[in-house]
């Protein structure tokens, strides 16, 4: 039974994404145990989170502060860590940045501790398809292997229209009454 660790950079967006999870647990996803993890969890849950979870919703701090330091409470959900989804990845530049890319090199030699190779998913949907990849290989320390440039998710029907009036000579003065 894999496991996954989404990492956000606000709690707002981890919350939204949770309650997809719990949607799809609803909808008869019933081998997903969604949990957050974040300093709001009480203790109960966190315990929960790291015994029972599959998918653990958290950010960089949380990792570095609870879950690194704590790894061998950690070990049955690290062993069978398959994926790290990094979200809004763009948002980790800077002195932040460089401390999220050796957080997630941190957590990749815990997880190699344990005998796990995860995939580093960064996700961005406002990063430019012609952008750079180098900094992949230099937050996560793996090497780049694709990019999805194309959006698959689903969107209605859309259709959209303009109207360009005649222009008449009256248009461009101004009348006062």
């Amino acid at each position: 039974r894999a496991t996954a660790l989404y990492l956000a950079p606000t709690k707002a967006l981890a919350a939204d994404q949770l309650a997809s999870w719990r949607a799809l647990e609803r909808d008869g996803a019933h081998w997903l145990r969604a949990a957050p993890y974040d300093g709001d969890t009480p203790t109960e849950e966190r315990t929960w989170a790291r015994q029972h979870a599959n998918y653990v919703l958290t950010n960089p701090d949380l990792v570095h502060h609870s879950l690194l330091p704590g790894h061998e409470r950690w070990r049955a959900f690290l062993r069978r860590l398959h994926y790290v989804v990094v979200d809004e990845c763009h948002h980790y530049r800077g002195v932040f940045g460089a401390h999220v890319a050796q957080v997630l090199r941190r957590l990749r030699r815990v997880a190699a501790r344990y005998g796990a190779d995860p995939v580093f998913v960064l996700a961005s949907a406002t990063v430019a398809s012609g952008g750079s990849t180098s900094g992949v290989s230099q937050s996560t320390g793996c090497p780049f292997t694709s990019r999805i440039a194309a959006s698959s998710s689903w969107s209605g029907r859309s259709c959209g229209s303009t109207a360009r009036p005649p222009r008449r000579a009256m248009d461009s003065t101004i009348r006062l009454p």
